[in-house]
């Protein structure tokens, strides 16, 4: 088939797109990457310093019988978000699909106060900056075909801006990617673009790579849905925004936390 968007099968509804999923050797992204591929999807895989993992998942890509490249980039660094699209673009074909998954955290709680100017400027470029670049660079040809998903990163309860102690910096960048998404989401309606935001819940460790089948039978207290979220309860909402058929649904924050309140969690284990 000639014509992106035209099934090399019937019944996979992305076939002949490409996605572009940004933090993709391990985690959400890597759940996230073969998700898409199993709908259809060539996928770009992302990484910074895992580069075997980058590997093995476009080594499982291909053995669905999509094609996938393996990108080094740092995303919080401008000229490595347009190496990374350039590229892709050379070997999959222009970007159908973009899942902003990347973006630097800081794991030790640390007072606004404590941070220094270039760990403010990292983490503002990494997870609001950097995204933003990165649409810009893919809009054009999203334009062209009048058809495009693209797919950001919160956090529980980002669309409410509340204070998030000890996380000031990566909570003002999300915040501010929520309203980013909604303006860019009606600023592309027209073009057949959508654009929404994902916030997981707490999903920690190795449940980020897992199958929901995986935690049958496994109780997490904390949720109020009684079992851990997994990395497929994430990629399952993001493959559905995906579809052809989602395209009204466009300029929302989704929530997949089980009902858990992260923030509130996280203040409880200090």
């Amino acid at each position: 088939m000639t014509d992106k968007g035209k099934g090399r099968e019937a019944d996979v509804k992305l076939a002949g797109r490409t996605a572009l999923v940004t933090g993709s050797a391990k985690g959400l992204g890597r759940r996230t990457a073969l998700e898409l591929a199993g709908l259809g999807c060539d996928v770009a895989v992302n990484y910074v310093v895992s580069r075997a993992e980058a590997e093995q998942v476009v080594g499982e890509i291909n053995a669905l019988g999509r094609r996938a490249i393996a990108v080094r980039a740092d995303i919080a660094r401008q000229e490595e978000a347009e190496r990374l699209v350039a590229e892709t673009e050379e070997k999959l074909g222009g970007v159908d699909i973009l899942v902003n998954n990347a973006g630097p955290f800081i794991r030790e709680r640390r007072l606004f106060a404590d941070y220094s100017a270039d760990e403010i400027h990292y983490l503002m470029n990494g997870n609001l900056v950097g995204t933003m670049l990165l649409d810009r660079r893919v809009l054009p040809g999203m334009r062209r075909r009048q058809w495009g998903r693209i797919i950001h990163f919160g956090f529980g309860h980002a669309a409410e801006a509340r204070s998030w102690p000890h996380r000031a910096v990566y909570a003002a960048a999300k915040v501010g990617l929520v309203s980013f998404t909604k303006t860019l989401a009606v600023e592309e309606a027209a073009n057949g673009i959508t654009v929404n935001m994902i916030c997981p819940g707490d999903i920690r460790g190795e449940f980020k790579e897992k199958g929901i089948t995986d935690v049958n039978g496994l109780k997490d207290e904390e949720a109020p849905r009684g079992r851990p979220g997994t990395g497929e309860d994430v990629a399952r909402v993001i493959g559905f925004l995906c579809l052809p058929e989602s395209d009204f649904v466009t300029g929302n924050t989704i929530e997949v936390s089980g009902g858990l309140d992260p923030i509130v969690a996280n203040v409880k284990r200090r």
